[in-house]
């Protein structure tokens, strides 16, 4: 019987010695729960992803000083084998590092495994780092067990679709007892269910169990779930790790089959995870948690403008930090209904939030008359707009910076598309919530933080009413855009297309199709064309979105802005 842990952890990229007594506390959990082997993520010495600090000479350094220091970790569990992940170097022609896993017993490393598939799509690049492995399985006894070792993408291409080479079916050639994968693999809607479809296949076809251990915790835009599982070739999917939370599991493996670290029979996992919106909350909710941990932030800010997208960023902050550090200012102007005032006073008090009310009419007023003199022409329009909303960005850049608040934008996915927001405006700040988020969405997260709340986190009066940017009399979103379901349709079909799930997509393309064949239609969707592609600068300097769906804009979606489109 061979009794392994699975550490899936909230790995910090670059804190080396972090991430080594992280390790040493869970092998310590490990031992204590009789396990011979426990398995870290993919590269859990440096975190994922590195990206460019592998290009820095004194990183890899760091990294060289960080390799001896969890070999001499490993001493602590003496007949404790570690299944770890990290950076080595290399010799020859072209790239100097390969992402390597290593096992070590007691201070010596005694099996390296080079990943062999580096993906280059999506949010990957890791060709740009890393040189593929050499085309061979690597195997280790271990109390009578015949172990075999993957790293992430080398499991995900045995239908041979992606890759000339298949790793796993060379590695299933050797006939290993059990295959150990260890994975960074970030999260989006539906991953959970194609890394089970995936891997419970990929053990059915070649008659073997396995595992695969995953990390935790956000990285800028990336979010990784954790969500470690354990599948055979008769069952399935037998065991699943804990979401979006720490977890050192023990499992035991006898006959091909699974036990819990007592040997008990497991408890069945559920085909179906959480639903969109809980998924979607607790994404959120951890990347904001982890980005403003890391990067140093205990308090968030909030321009709040009586709105549901204001609405639906405080009231995540305020999961996520604590409503005791979540600050929301209000910044009326002449335009300004009383409601946006008023229903960001009974947001807060819902929530628990300090507002602060920091009007801007007397600011535009002075800036009016200042272009007025210059120039000889009154400002109207879009640059009156526009001015208002760079003001408000202004001010709540001077608060985040005399008090050290983490300032977030609230910009939804529907809006970021067309452009539908001004830059140094609504657009300042550190981290996007709901980027990845269409319009849609946004409501419909909102609906269920009060139904799972069992009340009104977000008043329904925020909620009920048009979506309004209050920059001009009367104004409402419908004067410049669609309707949001219509625009949003036609959004998920341009932008995600064959990366949304078969669900959604089959739920979209006939009313994108009905839109199509009329004329009226067809000149909607070029128009929406056009405005994407025309506010792709925009894009490029707005604040880290955390990635919620199969394509976000940031390093998943890499368009060039001086381009001609059609």
């Amino acid at each position: 019987m061979l009794s392994l842990s699975l550490a899936q952890l909230n790995l910090t990229i670059g804190d080396m010695p972090g991430n080594i007594a992280l390790m040493t506390a869970a092998a310590r959990q490990a031992v204590a729960a009789g396990a011979q082997i426990v398995v870290f993520p993919e590269l859990s010495l440096t975190g994922y992803p590195p990206d460019d600090l592998l290009d820095e000479p004194d990183f890899l350094a760091r990294v060289d000083i960080a390799l001896a220091g969890l070999c001499d970790a490993s001493r602590v569990t003496p007949g404790l084998y570690w299944v770890a992940g990290a950076p080595t170097r290399r010799q020859g022609p072209g790239k100097a590092l390969e992402n390597s896993l290593l096992v070590l017993k007691n201070g010596k490393i005694v099996l390296s495994y080079a990943k062999q598939l580096l993906p280059t799509y999506n949010v990957f690049d890791e060709r740009r780092y890393f040189e593929p492995g050499p085309d061979v399985a690597r195997t280790l006894e271990i109390d009578g067990a015949k172990i075999g070792f993957l790293v992430c993408e080398d499991a995900w291409n045995d239908a041979g679709v992606d890759y000339p080479i298949n790793p796993l079916a060379r590695l299933a050639a050797e006939k290993p007892d059990l295959v150990v994968t260890i994975n960074a693999s970030p999260s989006n809607i539906g991953k959970r269910e194609e890394r089970h479809a995936l891997l419970a296949a990929a053990s059915r076809r070649h008659g073997l169990p396995m595992i695969y251990v995953n990390q935790i915790g956000g990285h800028d835009q990336l979010v990784f779930d954790g969500a470690s599982f354990a599948v055979t070739p008769r069952r399935g999917v037998v065991f699943e790790a804990a979401r979006f939370e720490e977890e050192v599991a023990t499992l035991r493996l006898a006959n091909s089959e699974f036990s819990d670290a007592d040997g008990k029979t497991l408890a069945p996992v559920p085909a179906t995870g959480l639903s969109v919106m809980a998924f979607y909350r607790r994404q959120i909710v951890l990347g904001l948690t982890d980005y403003a941990r890391r990067c140093g932030f205990s308090k968030a800010l909030v321009g709040s403008s009586g709105g549901i997208d204001s609405a639906l960023t405080l009231a995540l902050a305020a999961e996520a930090l604590g409503p005791e550090n979540v600050i929301a200012i209000t910044l009326p102007s002449r335009f300004s209904s009383a409601g946006s005032v008023d229903d960001s006073v009974a947001l807060c008090n819902k929530l628990g939030i300090r507002l602060f009310e920091h009007p801007i009419r007397d600011i535009i007023a002075d800036y009016e008359k200042g272009f007025h003199a210059a120039f000889g022409e009154p400002l109207a329009g879009l640059p009156l707009e526009n001015l208002q909303a760079r003001t408000r960005g202004t001010i709540l850049m001077e608060y985040s910076n005399q008090y050290g608040a983490l300032l977030l934008t609230t910009g939804n996915k529907s809006e970021i598309s067309v452009g539908y927001c001004t830059l140094y405006g609504d657009t300042n700040g550190g981290l996007g919530l709901i980027g990845d988020l269409y319009k849609t969405e946004v409501f419909a997260l909102s609906r269920h933080l009060n139904e799972a709340a069992g009340r009104e986190l977000i008043p329904a009066a925020i909620i009920d009413k048009p979506p309004s940017a209050e920059l001009a009399p009367d104004q409402k979103d419908t004067d410049s855009l669609p309707p949001y379901p219509v625009l949003d349709t036609i959004l998920k079909i341009l932008i995600e297309g064959k990366r949304l799930s078969a669900e959604e997509r089959e739920a979209v393309k006939a009313d994108y199709a009905r839109l199509a064949e009329t004329e009226n239609g067809a000149a909607l969707i070029a128009r929406v064309r056009r405005m994407i592609w025309k506010n792709e600068y925009k894009r490029r300097q707005a604040p880290p979105i955390l990635r919620l769906r199969p394509r976000a804009f940031g390093s998943g979606r890499k368009m060039p802005i001086a381009a001609k489109y059609e």
